[in-house]
């Protein structure tokens, strides 16, 4: 068994599944064992926990015996657990100040790709909604076809970006709202059961728990923090792709909206982010690759040719001088090591892989070549 899933299970039912709280714990101690092995003096780590929680993480039994029974679960049901420290725990989620702790994973894509971006929006879309996502999606897998699309399985513009991104031939990952034991709504079980095969379910609940309302908001914050963009398309002036694109900005994330016909009720929500300039109007893919300064197709090499010694600026030393010393790191300890903002060091580690220097393996981590 592996014991840091088994606490990480536990912790997270220990702390009433409130995400920061159990991230907190896990980033104050280092990981979820050592927080169970200091239950009894939660204070002494985290210095502002409540009376209520040093009282309530005392007694660990029922969610020790929980994270026993969900453990026996994922192993019967090849269902893979993804603790925060894990390699395959999406990286671009780890950076969110109220990441799981825990994820649940059945599928096969990466999660940790070059390109992550998710489509979002109403759960009543329109014809014009429908023809946007097949458009968009089928243009960008002729520029870009190495992007991993999420959404969220709902009705509507959620359901039809996955279909979508399956007939390009995409991986598509859906963000769910409730334990792998079950499909919600369950008329999309068919398509769920291909992207098992050609992407993949994620989930931060266990089994046996309901998708109630408040879950569908909750899962949204993956929804966008797995993404580096989330594109919303089709909106009535409130929804939960409106919340998605909230918490996409405040992780510090691109948004970007599909405009609408003037007064039609789908479109509201889109057109008012526009209006506000809380999301960048977008039209096409080609206009979408161009904001996010994607590689296309045409732009990529077969082979890039490494100069002997090229020329690095003194950020591009620093990264490829914590290489040498240890190779193959991730994202977010280049960033520590060097001291450097995440979105700052992307783009780094971008120019440094243009010049032949770096190569982004599986897992998020960055290899250096010399």
């Amino acid at each position: 068994m592996n014991d840091e899933i088994y606490y990480s299970i536990a912790l997270t039912r220990m702390t009433g599944f409130n995400a920061s709280i159990a991230l907190r714990l896990y980033q104050a101690m280092g990981s979820s064992q050592a927080v169970y092995e200091h239950r009894k003096d939660i204070g002494d780590a985290l210095a502002d926990a409540t009376p209520r929680l040093r009282e309530a993480m005392k007694n660990w039994d029922e969610a020790l015996r929980r994270a026993a029974a969900e453990m026996e679960f994922i192993t019967k049901s090849g269902i893979k657990a993804l603790a925060l420290n894990d390699n395959d725990y999406p990286q671009r989620l780890r950076q969110c100040p109220d990441a799981p702790i825990v994820l649940f994973y059945k599928g096969t894509a990466d999660l940790n790709p070059r390109y992550v971006l998710n489509i979002v929006g109403t759960r009543h879309c329109t014809t014009y909604g429908q023809d946007l996502v097949r458009r968009f999606l089928g243009d960008l897998r002729q520029q870009c076809p190495q992007v991993l699309v999420v959404s969220g399985l709902a009705y509507g513009i959620d359901i039809c970006a996955h279909r979508n991104a399956l007939q390009q031939g995409y991986d598509t990952v859906a963000v769910l709202a409730h334990g792998l034991d079950q499909i919600y709504p369950p008329r999309h079980r068919d398509t769920a059961v291909e992207m098992v095969k050609h992407g993949g379910l994620l989930t931060e609940y266990v089994s046996q728990t309901e998708a109630l309302p408040n879950n569908f908001r909750q899962r949204n914050r993956i929804v966008a923090g797995i993404s580096d963009a989330t594109v919303l398309i089709e909106s009535a002036i409130k929804g939960g792709g409106l919340i998605t694109c909230r918490i996409a900005q405040e992780y510090g994330r691109d948004v970007f909206a599909f405009p609408g016909a003037v007064g039609m009720p789908y479109s509201e929500g889109c057109n008012h982010m526009i209006r506000n300039n809380t999301a960048a109007l977008v039209t096409s893919a080609q206009d979408f690759i161009e904001a996010m300064g994607w590689q296309t197709m045409q732009q990529q090499p077969e082979a890039i040719e490494r100069q002997l010694f090229p020329d690095l600026s003194p950020e591009e030393e620093l990264v490829v001088s914590l290489l040498q010393q240890t190779n193959d790191l991730q994202l977010n300890i280049i960033s520590v090591k060097t001291n450097m903002p995440i979105g700052q060091l992307t783009a780094l580690l971008f120019q440094l892989e243009m010049k032949g220097v770096i190569r982004p393996m599986a897992g998020g981590t960055y290899h250096l070549l010399v």
